[in-house]
């Protein structure tokens, strides 16, 4: 294997402190190893001024990456895996998602200690429709407004009064030494996740086996089998990060709970659903609950969106 790598990242301060950790994790277990970060530009970056939902497409956080990774130019990349689209490229594979501690959405506000003290109306910002909808779904009273940008410059609009509370992720706030800020912690009856939120993914090409080989170390087998049951499901409604779509895999002993939701942005229709089955068997379990909630009304939720879900 060479022994010098390129991890591709983007240049958000959180993208930057995952890039580091994972530079770190790899030298830290071979020691004649140098690892060194390439700062990459996407389109989600680049458009701060349009809801992701509008801007349309998948992979707005991730294609940069994949072209450089094909193009040979970086090694790998590290991604959210929440932000990675759940079909790769041609060339392209996840060799490795770490384990994952923080998974859930919280509140985060200056006044309010929970989503049930906000006030009638009040004031909340997300750019994501999975959250828009989950938030509406509970509290079809509040006022939800789009919200872009890295964390501090959401949570500066926050303290600048723009909003009365905010929703972000709680891995983010982790990551960034930013607990403190985090009002509620949203249970999973009110805010199922992203599909992947809390883990991170690298990516790499699929003929590189060699470096394949070393990174298997960073797998941790329970967070990939729940992420693989919720990718399944993403894959099977054709979906991508910016859907009115919340999917989360638990790893229990030998088996896997898998809870989603699909609702409509405006919060007036929310099918849920929960089932269990082997933890060997999460693509399978993926499949099957979203055809569940496909069939029981998320279809025409979809449809009515413009996505068209996989037969």
């Amino acid at each position: 294997m060479k022994r010098n790598l390129t991890i591709g990242t983007r240049k958000s301060a959180l993208a930057l402190w995952q890039a580091e950790y994972i530079k770190k994790a790899l030298e830290g277990h071979d020691s004649e190893l140098t690892v060194t970060l390439e700062h990459i530009v996407t389109k989600g970056d680049k458009i701060l001024d349009v809801p992701l939902a509008r801007i349309g497409g998948k992979g707005l956080f991730t294609t940069e990456l994949e072209s450089r990774l094909l193009t040979g130019t970086i090694d790998l990349a590290v991604h959210s895996l929440k932000d990675l689209p759940a079909d790769l490229p041609d060339g392209l594979c996840l060799a490795a998602v770490t384990a994952r501690t923080y998974v859930h959405d919280v509140l985060v506000s200056n006044h309010y200690d929970s989503l049930d003290a906000l006030p009638q109306g009040a004031c909340v910002g997300t750019s994501s429709l999975r959250r828009r909808a989950q938030l509406l779904a509970y509290r079809p009273d509040l006022t939800v407004r789009d919200l872009r940008g890295n964390v501090d410059t959401r949570l500066k609009k926050l303290d600048d009064g723009e909003y009365d509370a905010i929703i972000l992720a709680e891995a983010g706030l982790h990551r960034l030494g930013l607990a403190n800020r985090i009002s509620q912690l949203l249970p999973t009856d009110i805010m199922i996740p992203a599909v992947g939120q809390g883990a991170l993914a690298i990516e790499t090409r699929t003929d590189d086996d060699e470096l394949k080989q070393a990174l298997a170390f960073l797998c941790d087998p329970g967070t990939t089998a729940a992420t693989t049951a919720e990718r399944a499901f993403l894959a099977a409604i054709n979906g991508s990060c910016q859907v009115p779509v919340g999917v989360y895999g638990r790893a229990k002993n030998d088996q896997l709970i898998l809870s989603c939701i699909i609702a409509a942005p405006d919060g007036s229709r929310a099918f849920r659903h929960q089932t269990t089955g082997l933890l060997t068997s999460g693509a399978a379990l993926g499949q099957e609950a979203a055809k569940t909630l496909l069939d029981c009304g998320g279809r025409q939720i979809l449809t009515d969106l413009g996505i068209t879900p996989a037969e």
